[in-house]
Order: structure tokens, then C-alpha cells, then sequence
């Protein structure tokens, strides 16, 4: 099943934009486009000599694909080597001793268990076991059976991020039924690293787009960078608006990575408490300013926050939102109603007319 990207970058009129720049000796624009986190990768670097984004951009590829392969759930990272995420799993699932972990999965685990508190739970990176049962560790979905009984044994089991003990850079669960994906998070702290990649080389101007969590720096020459946020169930933008220096945007729909079953749509967004895909959401849109000068987390939130209000169902959305610390945020629910928040509807530019129409402004959020 070809999978779609839950953000578009507005790019229709790249080549003219670049003949434009060559014409007028206006700095360049270099993009480039890789396949890495199973999900097609594009960064725009505008300001730069050819020959040095170029080099930068392939640095950050490098570094990504260093990182996939050190936190894949399910493949090898190469050959027959297990990745770390692999191997910690293993370790996991026989209670061994605590197993030797690099200073950056310390700093990931860590990181996501205070992310999943922060969710409630609802953020939960070790249901691995719930996920793969449900068909979702593959390239390619296809109907599965439902096993209800192993579903149910699964939640029982009841696996969360406490039940992993870090110490003296290493890890062990208490729990055998722990298996670690964080394919909720891995894109978004990719982002952040190349981000902070970038300012380091003094780079001013920057767009990436892993699979559509994006995150800019600075700006498109004299404006800003300008995304697009899909249609659910169409192959175009319902509206854009402008992405600030330090901003990310992410998206969690159902319609990324689902499978059909007897006319029901089964999406890889799975509720820890009951075990099952979410069927009451098409989409969750939330927007991140930058939250420190030095190490923000802009990137980490648009991956990790839509995943835990896209979870909760509707009268308890804007709970999770607030305890996350969301406050730009689109919902667009099964009946394709739109619930926008106050400040993201500010930033909003609609190019679909009926989902302005259903549109429901959502009072400031108060944090």
C-alpha cells in the first residue's frame, strides 16, 4: 500500500523559483530527497553554495539513517546485526542482567518515559508486542486476523515505560512483556538533532521534511517557509500556513498506515488501555514553537503530542492537549468535523472551502 504524507510542503513552483534566483543572483535553493525511518526524507537548504548544502544535507542523511538503523524495532540494522533497539528487546523479553546502552539511547529512553507520564500513557513506546501483532512492524499492510484473546493477554501483561530501570548507562525491564518501538518519536528527534546540525554550521535557512514532521529554520528567502496541511482521504492541502524559525508541524492520521477489513479501517494508531486501532479520528495536526534557544523540542512534539490526542476520544481532547502543552491543534474526527484551536486557526490559511465551513473554533487554551 503506498503510503501518503500527513504534511505537504508547498513547492509547486520550485524550478521557476530557482531559474528566478540564477537570473538575479539571489541566493540558491538545494533540495534533495532520500528514503530513510521507512518514509520519504526532503530538505530544502536556501542561502548555501551548492557544493556546501550538498555536503550538509548528505551529512544529515548520514546521521539518519545512523540513527534508523540503531532504533528499528524489526529489521536488522545491517546484514544479520541486530539493531540496539533489537537488542534490548531481546534482553527484555528473558529478564536478563542490565544490558550495556549507548549515552544516546540513555538519553532517548529517558527522554520518552517522561514523555509518556506526561501523556498519561497514551504515549507508550512499549506495546511493540500490540503492534506487531496487529501487522503494523512491515513495509507493506494487509488485512490481518484479530486475535482477541492474544490482544487481551497483551493488555493485561500491561508494558510501560517504568518498567524499564536505566542505570550507569545500562537498561533491564521488569517486565517481559516490554518490546521498545519508537517509531512515534524516532522522526521527530531526528529533526532536532539536524536542526541543531545546522546551526552549528552557521546555517541560517532550512526546511525538513521526514515523512511530514517538519521543522524550518529561518526562512525562503524573503518569506517564510510555507507548509500545507493533507486532506485525509484526498491527495491534496485543506489549508497552509507559515513555518516560523524553530517551528515544527506534525500530523497523526489514519490514513498513513491502515488496512481494510471487511469494510472497516484498522489504522496503526493503537490505544494502549484497550489494545486496539483508534477508529473515532481521520487526523490530529499539532504545531510546536521552539521551547529553547539551545536544545528545543519542537521536533520530538510534533511526532510524540498527536499521538496521545488522537488517542483520547473527543471530550477529552483538549484534556490531553493541555497536558501536553498544545495549544496550536486541528482535529478532524470521523465525520470529517474540524475542531481547531483559537491560535492555530490564526495561523491557518484555508484552500478548502468545506472543511472551513465545518470548522469548529475551539476558546484560547490556558496553560
Amino acid at each position: 500500500m503506498r503510503r501518503k504524507l500527513s504534511i505537504v510542503l508547498i513547492v509547486a513552483t520550485c524550478c521557476i523559483a530557482i531559474l528566478g534566483f540564477i537570473a538575479y543572483n539571489k541566493p540558491p535553493l538545494y533540495h534533495s530527497q532520500s528514503y530513510v525511518f521507512g518514509t520519504l526524507v526532503d530538505i530544502s537548504i536556501y542561502g548555501e553554495p551548492e557544493d556546501r548544502a550538498k555536503y550538509l544535507s548528505n551529512e544529515i542523511i548520514q546521521d539518519f539513517q545512523h540513527l534508523h538503523h540503531q532504533l528499528h524495532a524489526w529489521k536488522p540494522a545491517s546484514g544479520n546485526q541486530i539493531s540496539e533497539i533489537g537488542t534490548l528487546n531481546l534482553a527484555f523479553a528473558s529478564q536478563r542482567k542490565p544490558l550495556n546502552i549507548s549515552p544516546l539511547m540513555v538519553e532517548i529512553l529517558q527522554d520518552a518515559t517522561k514523555l509518556s507520564k506526561k501523556s498519561h500513557g497514551l504515549f507508550n513506546p512499549t506495546i511493540g508486542h500490540l503492534i506487531g501483532t496487529w501487522g503494523f512492524q512491515a513495509d507493506e499492510f494487509a488485512a490481518t486476523s484479530i486475535d482477541n484473546q492474544k490482544i487481551a493477554a497483551l493488555i493485561k501483561a500491561n508494558p510501560t515505560m517504568d518498567d524499564i530501570v536505566i542505570a550507569n548507562n545500562t537498561a533491564y525491564s521488569t517486565n517481559s512483556s516490554v518490546k521498545l518501538d519508537l517509531g512515534g518519536y524516532a522522526k521527530g528527534y531526528a529533526l532536532d538533532r539536524a536542526v541543531r546540525y545546522l546551526r552549528k554550521q552557521h546555517v541560517k535557512h532550512a526546511l525538513i521534511n521526514i515523512g511530514g514532521n517538519i521543522i524550518a529554520l529561518g526562512q525562503h528567502g524573503d518569506k517564510p517557509w510555507r507548509v500545507g496541511i493533507q486532506h485525509p482521504r484526498k491527495p491534496s492541502a485543506i489549508a497552509t500556513l507559515d513555518l516560523l524559525d524553530g517551528w515544527a508541524i506534525g500530523t497523526s492520521g489514519d490514513y498513513q498506515r491502515y488496512f481494510m477489513l471487511d469494510g472497516k479501517r484498522y489504522c496503526h494508531i493503537i490505544d494502549p488501555r484497550t489494545g486496539y486501532p483508534v477508529d473515532h479520528t481521520q487526523a490530529v495536526t499539532v504545531l510546536i514553537p521552539p521551547q529553547a534557544p539551545h536544545h528545543s523540542q519542537a521536533g520530538v512534539l510534533s511526532d510524540v503530542a498527536s499521538k496521545p490526542i488522537f488517542i483520547e476520544p473527543a471530550e477529552n481532547k483538549s484534556k490531553i492537549a493541555d497536558a501536553m502543552g498544545i495549544k496550536y491543534l486541528m482535529v478532524i474526527n470521523q465525520s470529517s468535523q474540524v475542531f481547531v484551536t483559537q491560535e492555530m486557526q490564526n495561523k491557518l490559511t484555508w484552500l478548502n472551502q468545506d472543511f472551513k465551513k465545518r470548522a469548529h473554533v475551539q476558546p484560547t487554551t490556558q496553560h
